[in-house]
């Protein structure tokens, strides 16, 4: 039986590649966190004995899938916008709340207030029915088969559909 050693010899350089690729796309985690996350899945496999009867290419898939769940699910310790949190609800008048003594409390309003605004101008302007269904999915961590299965989609389609808000996010957060 190969070492664990040699396994993750043999898969480093795809997987900084992976890592890297990520990265590019969702900069909310450093490369070499990523390629970190990587080889701890890479151990977790290996250890359970699931690498032994797989292609390179399976393992490495299994890697980039990982890693792009990894990606979407530390909203905790990320400072993400959610474009239905902010659908209407507020208990307090803007107004009172920009008035406070406390200057923080009212920068952190005036920044709420911004995230609030951006949401809803990327909820009404080019998005699809479709997109603006998934979104309240998106926001609950499901993954891409709960989500499609909910929406009567496949999981591709859910990965088009996530990729296409993105894009369409990217003109007003870039």
């Amino acid at each position: 039986m190969i070492t664990f050693e040699r396994v993750l010899e043999k898969f480093t350089p795809r997987l900084k590649g992976i890592a890297h690729r990520i990265y590019t796309c969702s900069p909310s985690v450093s490369s070499d966190d990523l390629m970190q996350e990587a080889a701890v899945h890479l151990w977790m496999e290996y250890t359970q004995g699931n690498l032994s009867d797989k292609t390179d290419s399976y393992i490495l898939q299994g890697c980039y899938f990982h890693l792009k769940n990894f990606v979407r699910t530390i909203k905790g310790r990320n400072r993400l916008i959610s474009i239905d949190e902010h659908a209407g609800e507020t208990d307090e008048h803007p107004e009172s709340l920009l008035w406070k003594r406390d200057r923080e409390a009212a920068a952190d309003y005036l920044e709420y207030l911004n995230d609030r605004m951006l949401a809803d101008v990327i909820r009404n302007n080019g998005l699809t029915v479709k997109e603006k269904e998934l979104l309240p999915f998106l926001s609950q961590g499901l993954t891409t088969r709960e989500i499609g299965a909910k929406l009567g989609v496949s999981h591709v389609r859910v990965i088009k559909l996530t990729r296409a808000i993105r894009e369409k996010c990217r003109k007003y957060l870039d």
